[in-house]
């Protein structure tokens, strides 16, 4: 054989398998397509069911603040009633010592009165007291 069969036999071969390569390149970057589509088919199906995760994480979240919120205007309220409470209980401690002066100062001009003797609603005359 001649050095040119031989280097036309090279070349030929060489071409072919370059042939073959992108051939093979070309069917692989198709497969590749083919399953990208496959793929984003699959997230277009699945967009819909997390769009509606989404907008319950939403509602929920919304439902968790405004009930926060309840909360927070709640518990306002309750320390405010707590003060108001505790208004009445400091004012109505005041009438009770004010009441008792009162109950001690009538026994102090009552000369019918045991004041030294007993306590109040321990005699047995003097009327019981209500609270």
């Amino acid at each position: 054989m001649s050095t040119t069969i031989v280097i036309v036999i090279v070349i030929v071969a060489v071409v072919v398998v370059l042939l073959v390569a992108w051939l093979l390149m070309r069917q692989r970057r198709e497969h590749q397509r083919v399953e990208a589509e496959g793929i984003r088919s699959r997230a277009a199906e699945q967009e819909f069911e997390v769009g509606q995760r989404e907008a319950r994480a939403n509602e929920v979240a919304a439902r968790s603040r405004a009930a926060k919120a309840e909360g927070e205007a709640k518990a306002a309220q309750a320390e405010q009633l707590a003060q108001q409470a505790q208004l009445h209980r400091s004012d109505a401690a005041d009438s009770r010592t004010e009441l008792d002066k009162e109950w001690e100062r009538a026994d102090k001009v009552d000369p019918d009165s045991k004041s030294g003797e007993a306590q109040q609603g321990a005699d047995p005359e003097r009327p019981l007291r209500s609270p």
